[in-house]
């Protein structure tokens, strides 16, 4: 017994340990984006239900006593490939800088499912089909014992496993010692597990007879069942994937709030199977109406409820959902002896779940309308689970589940498939970008505003006299305004570098003979600034030679260097940092480097950190001190009559920046990030809660 159960939470512990462990690796490679977690998410899930397939295959079609030999044989085999990788790679599952992928297409998720499927495809292929061999196998041995303990220990691991990450991997270990470790994890349990399967198989007939009475068979569950078993993993999993959208790309974009969604959801998993009074079905669906009306109330009084308030709503929301779906696969879990098969349903219906968010609702919907539906199918199971037994026929349940997604789908497309207020609407892989009107509230007129997310990425009004006029955060008395209308070389060919296109809105600074480069992963946000629909023509009407690069801004400056091609900047701005999504790896002792070769002797670092929820400043003060800069802010108060918004500038050079441009002597902002002192941050190690406002 206590081999299965250990067996059991180690290969859990390894599953959880190792999602946000690559997720964190691969994260750069993709611009930092959110959609990096929920694309993984999407592999594992259909590289679980593999696992479980495979165990459905072996314990339903091998012979008893070679099923055993068979998996002990493939651990021995995947560790020797993982311990193998680790000559090439940093570390086994850390593929080297060779496989960085050429990042700028709108959907990448293939290039990400490639990079997964060579670093730990086929260790965590063994990891997840081992929970449901070691179940079964224990059912053969001891068919008088329930399973639902192993089960519910198996999500104590995974939960563990996710929750120890972030509180002790992360903090002490480099991503190559986290590689390291976590192979040699992997290769103790291919040792333990392969040995114990090699005895599990040797004499099964004989041990179940000694383990005691032999049960009798059961039917096989019926289609309606096996529906029900899939539209039972199918909604929890779009709920999980569907707020993890909502509260990491429209909230705030942390990443420990990657990891909380599904912390709950395992939670869930293990409460309703451990055999104990959890699963109580009036009260979850008395409960799930409350909190479904304090959800509606945060989203009705978005702009005023504080951001944990609304993350703790959404994850309570969620947590309920899990415990209703997962309370009733748990009763309607079947013997022992299709244990398999309904590990596998339950496993499909959690990776269609994946495959719907992911891969068909960017296609279908241009918001994250999936939340409502999986909202309003908990909303249903709740209501068949409540009802009398002859009307909660299992094929009943399972047509009025499937009938209310169709219906509930064909409504979202049709009524909600568009912002009301939005000109243009366009969702892919890096989140939601809309263009709309915007009226002006000191009379310059109407204009047009590009926005992603719950962010302002630039506004350009529509009369011809305020065309090349600099808005929002980049107006003259701003930050970078102040430092590009000042420069000493202003006019004399100027070379500017701008890591963050939005609309544009900095071009409208140059001068002829400038050459201002601008670095932009999303090709979408590319093509409305270079003038596609006719809203924004910053680019387009600049004096500059302009240009823009279409990938990820840092995988773009290594390959300029490595081509020899450093650009020589005057002036480099990183405006990265002002919507809720912060990409880390734009902020790092490795990227800073990158950054000053590109930088003349006497060029300026302008970073934009206006930011709602995080405060950047003592991650650069770090920065600074580490590559001998000095730092100076430029803070903008709002002023009566004018459209700019109130923004923040830290300006880095090697010499104070006020020296080489006097104009901003007056606008600087004394900081002193001795105050504040943290850990500098490196493409090992980032920490967003110490920067929380």
């Amino acid at each position: 017994m206590f081999q299965f159960a250990l067996s059991i939470f180690l290969s859990a512990f390894l599953l959880f340990q190792i999602q946000p462990m690559i997720g964190k690796f691969l994260l750069p490679w993709f611009g930092g984006t959110p959609a990096v977690w929920s694309t993984a998410m999407l592999f594992f899930q259909a590289l679980l239900t593999g696992g479980y397939a495979y165990a459905y295959w072996l314990i339903g079609r091998i012979r008893a006593e070679r099923q055993g030999k068979l998996h002990a044989g493939l651990l021995g085999v995947t560790a020797l490939v993982v311990m193998a990788l680790g000559l090439f790679w940093p570390s086994p599952i850390t593929p080297s800088a060779a496989w960085k992928p050429d990042v700028g297409a709108e959907t990448p998720i293939w290039q990400l499912f490639v990079l997964l499927a060579v670093s730990v495809g086929l260790p965590y292929f063994m990891l997840a089909s081992n929970g449901p061999l070691m179940q079964a196998w224990f059912s053969r041995l001891f068919p008088a014992k329930s399973y639902a303990r192993l089960y519910s220990l198996s999500n104590v691991g995974s939960l563990l496993g996710l929750l120890c990450y972030p509180f002790l991997t992360e903090p002490w270990l480099t991503l190559r010692a986290q590689g390291w470790t976590w192979a040699l994890g992997f290769v103790l349990f291919a040792i333990l597990v392969g040995g114990l399967a090699l005895r599990v198989g040797k004499r099964p007939e004989t041990a179940t007879e000694a383990a005691g009475p032999v049960v009798e068979r059961t039917p096989k569950p019926s289609a309606p069942m096996l529906g029900l078993w899939i539209i039972l993993g199918a909604t929890p999993s779009i709920f999980l994937l569907a707020v993890t959208n909502q509260i990491t790309q429209e909230v705030a974009v942390i990443p420990f709030l990657w990891i909380l969604p599904l912390a709950l959801y395992l939670l869930s998993f293990i409460l309703t199977f451990s055999d104990g009074p959890w699963v109580r079905r009036r009260t979850y669906a008395l409960l799930f109406a409350l909190v479904s009306l304090m959800m509606l109330r945060v989203m009705i009084h978005v702009e005023t409820t504080s951001i944990i308030v609304q993350i703790s709503t959404y994850c309570l929301l969620l947590f309920l959902a899990c415990m209703i779906a997962h309370g009733e696969l748990y009763l309607l879990r079947p013997s022992a002896e299709h244990l398999t098969t309904f590990y596998l349903m339950v496993s499909v219906g959690g990776a269609l779940g994946g495959i719907f968010v992911n891969l068909i609702a960017p296609y279908i919907f241009t918001g994250y309308w999936e939340f409502y539906l999986a909202w309003l199918l908990t909303t249903v199971v709740v209501i068949t689970s409540l009802l009398p037994r002859w009307m909660a026929r299992t094929s009943v349940r399972v047509g009025v589940l499937w009938g209310v997604s169709v219906a509930t789908v064909a409504g979202l497309i049709f009524s909600m498939n568009s912002y009301s207020d939005a000109l243009f609407v366009n969702r892919n892989f890096y989140g939601i970008l809309r263009v709309r009107t915007w009226q002006s509230p000191n009379g310059f007129g109407d204009g047009y505003a590009m926005i992603h997310g719950a962010t302002i990425h630039g506004v350009q009004y529509l009369a011809p006299d305020l065309r090349d006029q600099p808005t929002t955060y980049y107006v003259q008395d701003g930050g970078a305004g102040l430092v590009l209308l000042n420069h000493p070389r202003r006019g004399q060919g100027l070379r500017v570098g701008v890591l963050g296109l939005g609309a544009g809105t900095l071009a409208t600074y140059a001068q002829p003979g400038d050459v201002y480069r601008f670095y932009e992963i999303n090709p979408t946000v590319v093509e409305i600034a270079e003038g596609q629909g006719g809203y924004f023509s910053f680019l387009k009407d600049s004096q500059a030679q302009v240009s823009v690069v279409t990938d990820d801004a840092r995988l773009a400056l290594e390959r300029e260097l490595a081509e020899g091609q450093p650009q020589n900047f005057d002036v480099l701005v990183l405006d990265t940092f002002s919507s809720d999504s912060i990409p880390v790896h734009l902020v790092t002792k490795e990227s800073f480097g990158i950054y000053l070769q590109h930088l003349k002797p006497d060029g300026v670092l302008a970073a934009h950190v206006s930011n709602r929820y995080l405060d950047l400043r003592p991650v650069l003060w770090g920065l600074a001190h580490e590559y001998g800069l000095t730092m100076q802010v430029v803070e903008r108060s709002p002023i009566p009559g004018s459209d700019g918004f109130p923004s923040i500038w830290v300006l880095l050079a090697r010499e104070p920046v006020s020296q080489l441009i006097p104009a901003l002597q007056s606008h600087i902002t004394p900081y002193d990030g001795s105050s504040t002192p943290i850990r500098l941050w490196t493409d090992d190690y980032s920490n967003l809660f110490q920067i929380l406002k």
